[in-house]
């Protein structure tokens, strides 16, 4: 029975039955137009989840279910709480960016590679709003084939390679997460995630559980050391799927752990958050000091976003060590809130870098550190963008960027010093490797003939990058709005991490 009016399956299909639209369309004078109005069409209905979603409480809202297969009790069962719906948000806003950025860009098939992005929309809401295992597998499985052909067909030289790297890395993560999730269907009669949640297991149940989330969303995240397949993912790609890799299928991972890890297995995450943690700060700290070596302008974003995303999972987990601290609760609040944060944050802040990437790239088709130099003497619209992005990209008070890291940091500090002073390095780090690619890219005298016949953005690009500087601004200086979605979740997250299962 669908309690409310289905605006989660209008969501999940509008995009889906829109880029099948565009996709049937074909390449014509259309093709752009109608690829727009279905992703500003679908981000207008996920701004009425947010107008009708009620701050006061954590249960699952905008709910749907109808039997799928019945003989199997497989439902199709939809619902939001405060973890889903900024993300759902996000990944809606993503996907005009995305379309804005290939308006020009993409010559070659653009139907396919417009309708690719509008059903891998789709597919990743649908995601964030599945509450039966099996909807949120399959769900979890084809998001990826829309992103492997983005890669695949409009990606760089080595395409190929980075497309079954990407394809071998992510089958294994979701080979745990298929045993998982059937184990659980046997324990517990039914294939529901909320009912995952309040099953009594055993500790031995819950190590080799938890051991398969985590296996299956490290590797979205993507933690050290499951992260190689990222940087050579985001080289080959094309702009689009760069932004719509870094700013959404990442989150997949951090809320695979929220939805999944701690609620069902809290007792290990318990027992087992050294792992995470000492991942966490290894992503942090060893990765920042991986991407001070790169010369290649993506490869040194996307190595940032492995050190970013550090902060969310350690995020996840110290909040244990403050509870064993017998800390104040409100330090695994802030925990917890500011690591989605964090990852709403990096969302914006990696997909405006890597637009800033593609802007330098459709230009001079190159993407080596090396090649630019005296930017800003050509391009001063596009510098000040560039140079914003970068300051929030390390942790510019006053931007997104800032927000999360600060919140995960004084958590820290309740669980343990050295973590928040480990953690607090990415403050040096990031403003080491973000200035180094400003001053070597941007500033300076220009360095040869290529550089000095660059022109500046034009209205397109700035209306994509301004849009994107505003929220990183306006989240920076008032994060209010988004934290008062997560705080009723939070706090119900937290009541069942805290309370044993044995």
């Amino acid at each position: 029975m669908i309690v409310d009016f289905s605006f989660l399956s209008l969501v999940i299909w509008l995009p889906i039955i829109g880029g099948l639209m565009v996709l049937i369309n074909g390449d014509n004078n259309w093709t752009r137009p109608l690829s727009l109005l279905v992703s500003v069409v679908t981000f207008i209905v996920s701004l009425f989840l947010y107008i009708g979603f009620d701050l006061d409480t954590h249960q699952m809202q905008f709910v749907e279910q109808v039997s799928w297969i019945a003989s199997y009790d497989i439902n199709y069962h939809l619902g939001i709480d405060g973890f889903s719906l900024p993300l759902i948000i996000l990944t809606a806003f993503s996907t005009i960016i995305v379309v804005v950025a290939g308006w020009e860009v993409i010559q070659h098939r653009v139907s396919q590679y417009m309708a690719a992005f509008l059903i891998m929309e789709g597919l990743m809401i649908a995601v964030f709003t599945a509450l039966d295992a099996v909807l949120f597998y399959v769900f979890f499985e084809a998001m990826l084939i829309p992103l492997f052909l983005v890669i695949g067909i409009w990606g760089g030289p080595n395409r190929v390679y980075a497309t079954i790297k990407f394809f071998l890395y992510t089958f294994f993560g979701s080979v745990f997460l298929l045993i998982a999730l059937l184990y659980l269907n046997h324990v517990v009669g039914s294939f529901s995630i909320l009912d995952y949640q309040n099953a009594s297991l055993t500790m031995q149940e819950q190590t080799w559980l938890f051991l398969a989330f985590l296996i299956a969303f490290a590797v979205k995240v993507p933690m050290w050391p499951v992260h190689t397949w990222l940087p050579d993912a985001h080289v080959e790609a094309p702009t689009g799927g760069s932004v719509i890799l870094a700013a959404i299928t990442l989150k997949i991972g951090g809320y695979g752990l929220l939805r999944f890890a701690l609620p069902i297995a809290p007792d290990a995450s318990m027992a087992l958050d050294w792992l995470v943690i000492s991942l966490s700060l290894i992503a942090v700290v060893y990765i920042g000091f991986v991407a001070l070596a790169q010369s290649d302008l993506k490869k040194l974003i996307a190595y940032s976003s492995i050190a970013h995303m550090g902060f969310v999972t350690l995020g996840l987990f110290i909040v244990f060590r403050i509870f064993a601290n017998s800390a104040s609760g409100s330090g695994a609040v802030l925990a917890i809130e500011g690591a989605v944060i964090q990852m709403i944050s990096h969302g914006f802040i990696a997909a405006a870098m890597f637009l800033c990437v593609g802007v330098l790239y459709d230009r001079m088709h190159t993407r080596e550190i090396s090649a630019y130099g005296g930017v800003i003497n050509t391009m001063p619209m596009f510098a000040g963008f560039a140079v914003f992005f970068a300051m929030a990209n390390a942790g510019l008070p006053g931007t997104s960027g800032f927000v999360g890291e600060f919140m995960v940091i004084l958590a820290a500090f309740q669980a343990n010093f050295w973590f928040a002073f480990l953690a607090a390095t990415t403050l040096i780090l990031g403003a080491a490797y973000s200035l180094w690619m400003i001053k070597r890219v941007i500033f300076g005298e220009v360095t040869n003939d290529k550089v000095s016949a660059l022109t500046d953005i034009n209205r397109r690009e700035f209306m994509m990058l301004a849009s994107l500087a505003g929220i990183v601004l306006v989240i920076g200086i008032w994060p209010a709005p988004l934290i008062d979605i997560l705080h009723s979740s939070v706090e119900h997250l937290l009541t069942q991490v805290s309370q044993s299962k044995l």
